[in-house]
């Protein structure tokens, strides 16, 4: 009797072993998924950095009054591959607007995109249009 035992004790050894190559194959896979989810992300996010970075850079230049062209070289310098960047001007402040597509299949391809702002440095200490009469402390 001990054989029959041995036999059947091996057979189901044997097809639990099967079981397992299955399962650990899903999980396998379910990590390596999760890991490339992952790396995407910090990619991502750097490229989000990279634009941010940029954008403030550009304003900089911008606000310097540097040449349009010079605004656009120094925030392409810093911004991420295949990035667009717009400059423009709305009264005292420049506008530097940077947008990058991030790397990826379908749902994964996104648009970053960063923004900033600077006072125009001509405009500092301009006068608002007040005549020497106007001017508060002045004398007789």
């Amino acid at each position: 009797m001990r054989s029959s035992e041995g036999t059947l004790g091996r057979r189901s050894a044997d097809r639990d072993r099967g079981a397992v190559t299955a399962e650990a194959a899903m999980a396998l896979t379910v990590l390596v998924t999760f890991v490339f989810a992952l790396v995407w992300a910090l990619v991502a996010a750097a490229d989000q950095i990279r634009c941010v970075d940029a954008a403030r850079a550009g304003a900089r230049a911008a606000a310097r009054s540097e040449p349009e062209a010079a605004v656009l070289a120094v925030a392409r310098e810093s911004a991420p591959d295949r990035a667009r960047v717009a400059v423009e001007r709305a009264g005292e402040l420049w506008s530097v607007r940077v947008e990058a597509p991030t790397p990826g299949p379908g749902p994964l391809a996104l648009t970053l995109s960063a923004e900033a702002v600077a006072l125009a440095e001509d405009t500092v200490g301009a006068e608002t249009g007040m005549g020497a009469e106007d001017t508060v402390g002045v004398g007789p």
